[in-house]
């Protein structure tokens, strides 16, 4: 398969083109720098601009593309950073498809957990509703981005991913840190859920949902989601350090701004379209994939 890749440059993203080609696809990644080489395209997202030649060259399109949440405070001007990214990405992607001819067959475009907000207790899946709050928003415009490949035919699969599991990148990186230095604990008060994923299984799921008969919200997470006090207790056990330090929730508002509301909240979400097809998860408890996140 012939794939066109935006928004690779992110951890996952850097995993996902080698799994790709090693899987025995041809990727071609749309860079905003100039093009060091043949797998590489310039694009201008911002100014809308993408060769549609390229995009009709491609049988599938994956958009990983979006600043990271958690990279800097919240300002007003970071905010607007964070949907311009995606936004703007995602739209011209979007009508060059739908202005493809012929068109690529389905676009995997990146959307997050965020959409349902703070869901408490409460398990959750793709038929559950919008939340509320400036991530779950977000997601909202994000996705509705996409309408415009969907409309002209295209299959369009929005993946709400979790919380992808790296020592190298994401959550667990900082935190990785603190429980190496024996700082390590629990967030706020430990009982908002984390829609972990392993690397793997989310690769995986990725290339699957290549050629699966499937069309619009996939969560990408793992079985079994867990409370921030039980991946805590994981990570020390990984790492054979103590897990005494509590971050409380006041010290979050202090290092993260706004940003600390929604690293508190509780999102209990079920990989529920994954489950019915059948996909064969490599890490189902979160004891398996932090052995594979600490130790790759």
């Amino acid at each position: 398969m012939q794939i066109l890749i935006a928004g690779a440059s992110g951890f996952l993203g850097q995993r996902l083109i080698p799994h790709l080609r090693s899987s025995g696809h041809q990727v071609t990644q749309l860079v905003r720098r100039p093009a060091r080489n043949a797998g590489e395209v310039w694009w201008d997202p911002m100014a809308g601009m993408v060769d549609t030649a390229v995009v009709s060259a491609a049988d599938a399109v994956i958009n990983l593309a979006g600043a990271g949440v958690g990279d800097k405070r919240w300002t007003a001007a970071y905010k607007k950073v964070l949907v311009d990214s995606r936004i703007d990405t995602t739209t011209t992607l979007a009508r060059a498809i739908a202005a493809a001819e012929p068109r690529p067959r389905v676009l995997l475009n990146s959307s997050a957990v965020g959409y349902y907000g703070d869901t408490g207790d409460r398990a959750v899946d793709e038929q559950s509703p919008a939340g509320d709050g400036f991530l779950a928003d977000l997601c909202k415009v994000w996705e509705a981005a996409t309408v415009p490949a969907e409309d002209a035919g295209t299959r369009v699969v929005l993946l709400r991913t979790g919380l992808p599991l790296a020592r190298d990148g994401g959550l667990l990186k900082p935190l990785y840190l603190q429980f190496k230095l024996f700082a390590g604990g629990r967030m706020g008060s430990g009982r908002q859920y984390l829609p972990w994923i392993s690397v793997p299984d989310w690769l995986a799921a990725v290339t699957y949902l290549l050629d699966a008969d499937v069309s619009g919200p996939v969560n990408l997470t793992g079985p079994d989601p867990v409370t921030n006090a039980e991946f805590s207790a994981a990570l020390a056990r990984q790492l054979h350090r103590p897990n005494l330090f509590p971050v409380p929730g006041f010290a979050l508002q202090a290092v993260l701004g706004e940003f600390a509301g929604e690293a508190l909240v509780s999102q209990r979400v079920l990989p529920g379209v994954l489950t019915r097809e059948g996909f064969p998860f490599r890490h189902r408890t979160i004891d398996e994939a932090m052995a594979v996140a600490v130790n790759a």
